[in-house]
């Protein structure tokens, strides 16, 4: 090509925001989420926001301690989010995903992380999802020391953007719940979630659009759409608070209800040779899940398999302490139910009866 033949803005100056990326956009959200951001903190958060790495002290707080990391998304649920321009709260969500998972082990979260990436960064979009990731943090206890917001022209559609996240926790060794408890004749005590928490949204999605996407369908007092949307319950503080309790000794081994649901999480936290069956008639689900199962014509396995159907987190406990254990669950106001018992299986392919 020859000087002439270029097109006259071919030397104009070019910056960063030409090609789609504001600096001071994301200055901007910094400074706003920092307010934000310092509910959550903890004595152990060394420094603040904006150093290239995040400090944080264990030294004055175990003897021994294991660390337990998890990270994880909000899936599909997003993209209802972003549908219904509802950002404040799936921060709470993703949050929940992580920290939730690290507590099976009897881990406490300590500080977490996020990664938000957008195409073209809307700042008051992000500090309504970063405001709603500070505020999970708040309720689970974890400090939020730090995280990544990336813009990136061409990756994402307008108005779009993905979440994910990180946390570590810790637990002393001793106290450290593997599963390796577990007995035959051990109980099942599940803990109600809060609906459908962060799971089977892309089915979820289908069959809400194929029902004509019905936002203010009332399910016994709850429209439709705050049912869908309500956020992931964190179950950290109060779980932790029994596992310190005198009745520690007494659980076992603990699941998360997430992807896989009921059929497929339970049983990641027994020993072989066990299994599990479980009573569907033992709690009552709430309408967001009866309303998903008539509307999708879904079969009791696949609920079983892909939502948790009220059931978001689960004890596995000893059958002489199931009692005391539910009196403390019910002081901390977590609703549960007696949901199923840990059989002998020699069979590996029917290890879990649900019915």
């Amino acid at each position: 090509m020859t000087q002439s033949s270029r097109s006259p803005s071919s030397n104009t100056p070019l910056t960063y925001r030409d090609a789609g990326v504001d600096i001071d956009a994301g200055n901007t959200v910094v400074e706003r989420i920092k307010p934000l951001v310092k509910n959550s903190l903890r004595p152990e958060v060394m420094g603040g926001l904006g150093g290239f790495g995040a400090l944080f002290d264990l030294s004055g707080k175990y003897r021994e301690p294991v660390l337990v990391s998890g990270t994880d998304g909000v899936g599909t649920k997003l993209k209802l989010a972003q549908q219904l321009n509802r950002h404040d709260t799936i921060g709470i969500d993703l949050v929940g995903m992580c920290v939730n998972d690290v507590l099976v082990q009897g881990a406490e979260p300590l500080f977490f992380l996020d990664y938000f990436a957008t195409g073209k960064l809307d700042v008051d979009t992000t500090v309504a999802v970063v405001g709603g990731i500070a505020k999970g943090c708040e309720l689970a206890g974890c400090a939020l020391i730090g995280g990544e917001t990336a813009e990136m022209p061409d990756m994402y559609p307008p108005g779009e953007y993905d979440l994910a996240g990180f946390t570590v926790g810790a637990v002393e060794k001793a106290e450290l719940l593997d599963g390796a408890r577990v007995r035959q004749g051990d109980l099942l005590i599940g803990i109600a979630s809060s609906g459908p928490h962060s799971n089977g949204y892309s089915l979820i999605r289908r069959i809400y659009q194929r029902a004509g996407s019905p936002a203010d369908l009332d399910l016994d007092g709850t429209l439709l759409i705050d049912a869908l949307m309500e956020p992931t319950r964190l179950y950290v503080k109060p779980i932790l608070s029994l596992l310190r309790s005198e009745q520690k000794h007494a659980v076992h081994a603990m699941a998360h209800i997430t992807g896989g649901g009921l059929s497929e999480n339970i049983i990641r936290v027994i020993p072989a040779g066990l299994g599990l069956t479980i009573d569907t008639g033992a709690w009552a689900r709430a309408p967001v899940f009866d309303w998903l199962q008539r509307e999708g014509s879904i079969a009791d396995t696949e609920m079983w398999r892909t939502f948790n159907c009220g059931i978001g987190f689960v004890l596995v406990v000893s059958p002489d302490s199931a009692a005391a254990i539910a009196t403390e669950l019910s002081r901390r106001q977590l609703q549960h139910w007696t949901i199923g018992e840990v059989v002998r299986s020699d069979d590996p392919s029917e290890r879990v009866r649900i019915g």
